[in-house]
């Protein structure tokens, strides 16, 4: 039933593709967008206007369409159309399940009106941490170039971080990831900075089933190149003021 890595390949439903290793409820679409889409994408991500890319000590990113401000979207224009198709448009073609509306169905704008895009190089990860409140809590995140590990962590009861791991995602390239409910809002989330994801198996990486091709890892190794995310959330509160500020609040 798989037409292979350059198709795309969308179930009939999200329940379809939960990982139900997870507490509900997390979801993963291996074959969500085709190899000449990745391409596309990367490439306008790439070509980007230098004013776009925020520099971080190990990283960058850019934000789309602008940063927020004290929890709130000041730009609230539309996305352009390469962050808004193939990918929205497919987000929002899959019912929950059979008769119910999709997955962004009871947020306040209908749809992700942002998009943070992250280049993870080799060696380069990201600290366990949580999205917040500014957002409804569905996170849609496009991984591109190559796979890695999500890690998901808890908060012990004093409130600090619990090293000990809970669960392993691993994100192929072209795979679409969505997590909600409580792994949104009571889970932790982080990228080891490594080049090497190890000790992979159907025991350790909860969505194990759901790999387009498993046999890569058969010997429990994953060698990183350069990963590009790109991660779907509504904003809250979006500012009509943003809009009559204009070119002040936004990125080029």
């Amino acid at each position: 039933m798989n037409p292979g890595p350059a198709q795309v390949n969308l179930p009939p439903s999200l329940e379809a593709c939960r990982i139900t290793a997870l507490p509900p409820a997390a979801y993963y679409i291996a074959d969500f967008i085709t190899e000449e889409e990745e391409e596309a994408i990367l490439h306008k991500v790439e070509t980007a206007p230098k004013a776009r890319w925020r520099q971080l000590t190990h990283r960058r990113l850019q934000t789309w369409p602008s940063d927020l401000v004290k929890d709130t979207l000041l730009d609230a224009r539309p996305l352009p159309d390469w962050l808004e198709n193939p990918v929205v448009s497919r987000i929002l073609s899959i019912p929950l399940s059979d008769g119910e509306p999709n997955i962004f169905a009871g947020s306040p704008h209908l749809r992700p009106n942002h998009v943070l895009i992250n280049e993870y190089p080799p060696n380069t990860g990201i600290m366990p941490h949580k999205d917040g409140g500014a957002y409804y809590p569905v996170v849609c995140t496009v991984s591109l170039g190559s796979s890695l590990c999500l890690n998901l962590h808890k908060n012990k009861e004093d409130g600090a971080l619990d090293p000990e791991l809970v669960w392993r995602i691993l994100q192929e390239p072209r795979s679409l990831l969505i997590t909600t409910a409580d792994l949104y809002s009571e889970y932790l989330h982080g990228i080891e900075p490594v080049s090497v994801d190890v000790n992979l198996s159907e025991r350790s990486i909860a969505n194990w089933n759901l790999l387009r091709s498993p046999s890569l890892y058969k010997d429990g190794v994953n060698q990183r190149e350069t990963r590009t995310s790109l991660t779907y959330r509504d904003v809250l509160k979006v500012s009509k003021l943003g809009n009559k500020l204009g070119p002040m609040f936004k990125r080029l």
